[in-house]
């Protein structure tokens, strides 16, 4: 029996998720910023909430890095970014994500005065109240800025040290073309030589060969992105064949033109060609979609089943950074919601 629009919803809604590719400044909701705004007296270029939101009409990435990294400056003290963390991981749950592997970006912040200890003090409180309140797992992944220095990446690995076993992973995000993932193969190297995870944006708006290069060169587990890794055949066979999960962000690369529409978008074919893919929100505030928003947009773009979307959930534990019994935990929920 064919399933009502309401009941596609319900299914989506209920089954249970994680979210890989989430950005924390990212999900800074318009009504945040404008309190923490009048809070830390910053002055934000427009006056009203719906004056801002109607500014997320964004050209092209750059675009939209210009007005998050400009939604930073509302960030000073730990309780802000405790506020931050904490509204996610409510959200978080509200859509039955039960983990989340979460980005920042400390350089958006110490450049401009704010300590690293003070990020890490509200990120890391939000994140334990998030398991005991929520009952939402999380782990930390801190991306170095690549349009920065590689020797402004390797300072702020050596500031981390102290906090690795608050952060799981390091990864490299911000404007992907012109800096190639080899500029910071050092980093990484003493990244991986401390135990760190690694993961990096790739094959974005940058071209398939930065797949390639963030693999070989920085040693990834996992391709953040990854959508133009179809524009190049040994690319795609070489991901599929290593099983390397790649954390797709459907809407927003629609919003960010990408792609023209999600008629457009690589992700069916990614998912026909063998690839790991996984669905992720990236910057859901500036967006205006969250994870379930790109479930159910993938459910109508491209014909979906129930089926089809639970291994797509499947693939969010099975591509984590959880251990295997805490994976198996999850994959029974997923079967369990199933059955």
């Amino acid at each position: 029996m064919r399933q009502s629009e309401s009941e596609q919803i319900d299914y989506i809604a209920g089954l249970p998720k994680a979210e890989l590719h989430l950005h924390i400044e990212g999900t800074l909701e318009p009504e945040l910023m404008f309190r923490l705004a009048r809070k830390n007296e910053v002055e934000l270029p427009y006056d009203s909430v719906e004056t801002l939101r109607a500014a997320y009409d964004f050209p092209d990435p750059q675009g939209f890095l210009d007005l998050y990294y400009g939604g930073m400056a509302v960030l000073h003290e730990a309780q802000d970014f405790y506020d931050l963390t904490h509204a996610y991981l409510q959200r978080a749950r509200a859509e039955n994500i039960r983990h989340a592997e979460i980005f920042f970006d400390p350089q958006g912040h110490t450049r401009r005065g704010v300590p690293f200890e003070v990020v890490m003090e509200g990120i890391t409180g939000g994140l334990a109240d998030g398991v005991r309140d929520l009952g939402v797992t999380s782990r930390l992944i801190m991306c170095f800025l690549r349009d920065l220095s590689a020797e402004d990446a390797m300072a702020t690995l050596e500031t981390a040290l102290p906090y690795r076993d608050d952060i799981i992973a390091v990864g490299l995000d911000s404007a992907e073309a012109g800096n190639p993932p080899a500029k910071f193969r050092d980093v990484f190297a003493r990244a991986r030589s401390e135990g760190f995870l690694t993961v990096a944006h790739a094959g974005e708006e940058g071209p398939a060969g930065y797949v390639t290069e963030a693999l070989d060169a920085l040693g990834v587990s996992r391709i953040d992105h990854g959508v133009r890794a179809m524009e190049d055949p040994a690319v795609v066979d070489r991901l599929a064949q290593e099983g390397i999960p790649l954390t797709v962000c459907p809407l927003s690369n629609v919003r960010l033109k990408v792609f023209e529409d999600m008629a457009a978008h690589s992700f069916k074919a990614m998912r026909d060609a063998g690839l790991f893919v996984t669905v992720n929100s990236d910057d859901p505030a500036y967006f205006g979609s969250y994870i379930n928003d790109n479930y159910r947009t993938l459910r109508v773009a491209f014909e979906f089943t129930d089926a089809d979307l639970a291994n797509l959930a499947r693939n969010s534990f099975r591509a984590s950074f959880l251990d295997d019994a805490q994976k198996q935990m999850y994959l029974q929920e997923v079967d369990t919601y199933n059955t």
